[in-house]
């Protein structure tokens, strides 16, 4: 089974979740969104026909989210996805999953914890 990883090399939580995936065998394949561009279609695919909501995958906290007018009165669920393709920094990372086809399974993994149960 092959595993992709959307990862940010300087999240404590990425890296933990990476480490993981490792320790557990596998070798995946790492998007860093922040030098891979991640296009809208991928997100829809990868992301959002997964367990994972539009809303989940927001880093709702990063400011940009707020400067954007991305706040939940004023953004529909269907319109996230062009958001977090223009700004990739709005992605919550990390999310990791099987790639299409092996399952319908991706998560966003803030704890490693989830990567066991992943895996």
């Amino acid at each position: 089974m092959q595993i992709t990883t959307y990862h940010n090399p300087d999240g404590s939580a990425s890296c933990n979740a990476l480490a993981k995936v490792r320790k557990r065998g596998y070798e995946p394949r790492i998007v860093e969104y922040r030098y891979t561009p991640v296009s809208r279609s991928e997100i829809v695919t990868f992301i959002l026909k997964r367990d994972i909501t539009a809303g989940d995958a927001v880093r709702r906290k990063e400011p940009l989210f707020r400067e954007q007018g991305l706040a939940p009165k004023n953004v529909m669920e269907d319109e996230l996805p062009d958001a977090l393709a223009e700004d990739p920094i709005l992605l919550n990372l990390p999310i990791v999953g099987p790639e299409e086809g092996a399952s319908n399974t991706a998560r966003l993994c803030r704890s490693s914890v989830l990567v066991t149960a992943l895996l």
